[in-house]
């Protein structure tokens, strides 16, 4: 398998949705993993084999697209129509490209282990970030 296939626009929060506002590090779209880096405090794609230690764990997710230096909307927690089709019941992690979301057969060696959410219908995702800290 390989990441899902997010339409940005199609990207939005539920009703339940914990939502925290800020500002872009670099360019990013709507659907994208994000982390918030601890010396800029700007968020930045995540993933989870970067070179960057606070770069492998996921604490959000876009819902809007934003430039570098621009205002960013982030998904942390709750319902999310993620504008992407899902299997029912599976769990979403954290994938080794950039900003990417993928199931966990994808999760492969070297990789920080990240959970997203779990698909609540084929377009929901219930989104809560468990990160135990742990490299397969």
């Amino acid at each position: 398998m390989a990441d899902i296939t997010i339409t940005a626009a199609n990207v939005v929060p539920g009703s339940n949705a914990v939502l925290e506002t800020g500002f872009a590090g670099e360019a990013l779209t709507a659907g994208k993993s994000v982390y918030k880096s601890s010396t800029t405090k700007k968020w930045m794609l995540a993933d989870s084999n970067s070179a960057t230690a606070e770069a492998k764990t996921a604490r959000g997710i876009a819902l809007t697209g934003s430039a570098a230096n621009q205002p960013v909307v982030v998904h942390k927690q709750g319902d999310l129509t993620i504008g992407a089709t899902l299997t029912l019941g599976a769990a979403y992690y954290l994938s080794d490209t950039a900003g990417g979301i993928c199931p966990v057969a994808d999760v492969g060696s070297g990789e920080n282990v990240c959970l997203l959410g779990i698909a609540k219908s084929t377009s929901v995702l219930a989104v809560e970030i468990i990160a135990p800290g742990v490299t397969i």
